[in-house]
């Protein structure tokens, strides 16, 4: 057992609303990037417990390549949820690849 939870969350760009796309109850870091898309940005909010971490992180998930409006449109919404939800442990990656434990509790060091 991973004793991990994450929401995904996504923008519904007609309505220009930040929306939940998916819940997970026990899912590993490996299989939270394999639900990431490649090529569109996401919000994953994940309950961490690893190597004596037991942490709230928001990561934005932002590929290289999808379209300016939508970056605009993620960006501005990030703030706004880091801001509303009061977050400290806000990561950043343009490569899905990357997400990886090893990758979070590097990014977690700085809060140990």
């Amino acid at each position: 057992m991973t004793n991990n939870a994450a929401i995904l969350m996504k923008i519904d760009m007609e309505k220009q609303l930040v929306i939940l796309e998916e819940e997970y109850e026990d899912i590993s870091l490996d299989d939270l990037r394999n639900e990431l898309p490649e090529r569109q940005p996401r919000y994953p909010f994940i309950t961490w417990n690893g190597r004596g971490f037991y942490r709230l992180c928001f990561i934005f998930s932002s590929p290289v390549g999808y379209k300016p409006e939508q970056q605009m449109m993620y960006a501005g919404s990030k703030n706004q949820l880091v801001s509303a939800a009061e977050l400290t442990k806000v990561f950043e990656t343009r490569n899905i690849d990357d997400l990886s434990e090893e990758w979070l509790i590097n990014k977690l060091y700085f809060f140990h």
